[in-house]
């Protein structure tokens, strides 16, 4: 049975999920009512999903998203909120948040989300074997992916788990076309166009920190992808 991480200050909404996702999903469902509650209680034990509302008392679901990945880097997390704008999804995925859903939903449309992630998760290759490299010379930047940090002429730059993530991906691919398909697929698992406007964001981010040195540039390749050109 997995157990999942139900973060949600409405008293009424958060017993009706809990029983409902016990009941239908058969999980686990451990129930906080706010962000204080919710950190205690993911310090406490192991969950294989969060759900965490957004607009909470004392510490809200992105802060709480926030302090579960530096615990955390893997557990899937989906951010309930009533707010639909675009700025909030792409702090849910800069935050490294996996799914979004806007409320009001319909509990069966959230169920579904469950499954889908944990099925991703399950189903996900393992990690190959042998060291694998951590990194990667970017002109005269130094990008460190354990540590998530770019390095250049002394001046460290921290990036967020999802730039970390597909700044990566362009250096595995670096002078070669990564395509937006699978660098969404990859990073966000899903291809659909709110995850593609937020990896924009996130493009547009990485074109910032490494402007410094004119022999780097992120190209869009037309119709295909992204291009890490490093001269």
């Amino acid at each position: 049975m997995k157990r999942i991480l139900l973060v949600e200050d409405d008293p009424n909404l958060g017993l009706l999920l809990q029983d409902y996702l016990q009941l239908k999903g058969k999980f686990d469902v451990v129930l906080s009512t706010d962000g204080d509650e919710g950190l205690r209680a993911f310090n406490k034990q192991q969950f294989d999903l969060c759900i965490l509302d957004v607009m909470m008392p004392k510490k809200d679901g992105f802060t709480l998203g926030k302090e579960i990945r530096k615990i955390n880097q893997n557990v899937p997390i989906i951010f309930a909120t009533a707010k639909a704008m675009m700025e909030d999804k792409a702090s849910a995925y800069d935050l490294g948040g996996d799914d979004y859903i806007t409320k009001p939903f319909r509990i069966e449309e959230l169920l579904m989300r469950i499954n889908a992630l944990l099925k991703r998760v399950s189903i996900k290759e393992p990690e190959p074997v042998g060291p694998q490299q951590t990194l990667f010379e970017i002109g005269d930047y130094t990008f460190d992916v354990t540590t998530q940090m770019i390095q250049f002429k002394g001046q460290n730059q921290k990036l967020s788990t999802k730039e970390a993530e597909l700044l990566q991906l362009l250096c595995k691919n670096k002078n070669s076309v990564l395509t937006r398909e699978e660098a969404l697929l990859s990073i966000w698992h899903d291809d659909n166009y709110f995850n593609g406007r937020s990896m924009d964001v996130f493009l547009s981010k990485l074109r910032k920190y490494l402007r410094e040195d004119p022999k780097v540039e992120i190209l869009n390749v037309h119709g295909k992808g992204y291009k890490l050109l490093v001269n």
